[in-house]
């Protein structure tokens, strides 16, 4: 079975934003240019990271995003050179618009996946949130991977918008073929910052009557679901990614995160100084992630407290879990 990013205790993951331009304008889009960087890195920085990252690693798993990672016209020859190296496995997350050919320009056994972006069951629900064209568009380039040879995985970011149509993705992902679905929840930065909160991010009570039984439902297809557990009863144990897995998010501007939720912020705990890999000055991300308390996640309770309760003062109903953690559910088509 092909591997790809792994959401799991011990697992090394390259999330590798080779630029931040985009095509669409998506409504809960995390990328922020002030704190990312507005340009395309060149091909021999690429290079260069990917073997600072691959040195550091035997099991790395890369993933190459955006942006919109098939607009930028190194890309053949970023895949080819992680595929070189020895990464453990090489996906690609893409909005499905596939630019500057790139199914013709790599082989099948030089990407693991093609990992694409849908946020909705229906067109209507899907455009409102992705824009206009963009369901056929995703639906289409979904047909042209797998009819290329590549495998294929769907990403579906729960917010209040389309959680309603989770239950209907079961019939479009068997129709489609695709060998893995990644429920995600939205998380509370880039655009969704700067909107309304209470018009996104779903309730406890929601995400644990529908989450669990849809991806359930969909892994009796065959398809492996991967999804955030998201809430934890108060006596189950809390572990952070930061201290039990090692995830890198890096930007064109060098800034290199290893916590999602602080990509809003200068927390970042390396940077890329030329091609150099730097640990940043304290206080920074690396310093919130050993911090024990009983709300769970540290950087939740500081950027989204919105998604916790108390029962009384000082008393949370639950723990938030961390969100690169999850469940996986199912096996994958062979």
């Amino acid at each position: 079975m092909k591997k790809t990013v792994a959401f799991s205790k011990n697992a090394t993951n390259v999330f590798f934003h080779i630029l931040t331009q985009c095509n669409l304008k998506c409504r809960h889009c995390y990328i922020n240019k002030k704190q990312h960087g507005k340009h395309a890195l060149d091909i021999k920085t690429i290079e260069a990271w990917l073997e600072v990252f691959r040195a550091k690693s035997r099991t790395a798993n890369v993933i190459f995003l955006g942006g919109e990672p098939t607009l930028h016209p190194g890309l053949p020859l970023a895949l080819k050179k992680a595929k070189n190296i020895g990464y453990s496995s090489i996906t690609v997350d893409t909005n499905g618009y596939l630019f500057n050919d790139i199914l013709s320009k790599v082989e099948p056994g030089e990407v693991d996946f093609f990992s694409f972006s849908l946020d909705g069951a229906t067109r209507k629900t899907n455009n409102i949130i992705r824009g206009e064209g963009s369901y056929d568009r995703c639906i289409a380039g979904i047909r042209e991977a797998k009819h290329a040879g590549f495998p294929t995985s769907l990403i579906y970011t729960v917010s209040r918008m389309n959680i309603h149509e989770l239950d209907l993705m079961t019939t479009l992902l068997n129709d489609l073929g695709v060998d893995r679905f990644f429920i995600q929840v939205i998380g509370i930065r880039g655009k969704s910052a700067a909107s309304r909160k209470d018009e996104l991010q779903v309730s406890c009570s929601e995400w644990l009557r529908i989450i669990p039984a849809a991806a359930a439902k969909i892994a009796d297809l065959g398809i492996t679901v991967t999804y955030p557990k998201v809430f934890l009863d108060p006596d189950e144990t809390f572990e952070c990614a930061g201290i039990v897995a090692d995830n890198y998010f890096i930007f064109p501007n060098g800034r290199v995160y290893r916590c999602p939720l602080c990509e809003d912020f200068p927390l970042h705990s390396m940077a890329f100084k030329g091609n150099q890999l730097i640990k940043t000055p304290q206080i920074n991300e690396d310093d919130l992630f050993a911090l024990n308390i009983p709300e769970g996640c540290v950087m939740n309770k500081l950027v989204q407290p919105g998604n916790l309760s108390y029962i009384r003062a000082g008393i949370p109903a639950y723990k938030v879990a961390c969100c690169m953690l999850k469940e996986e559910v199912g096996k994958a088509k062979t």
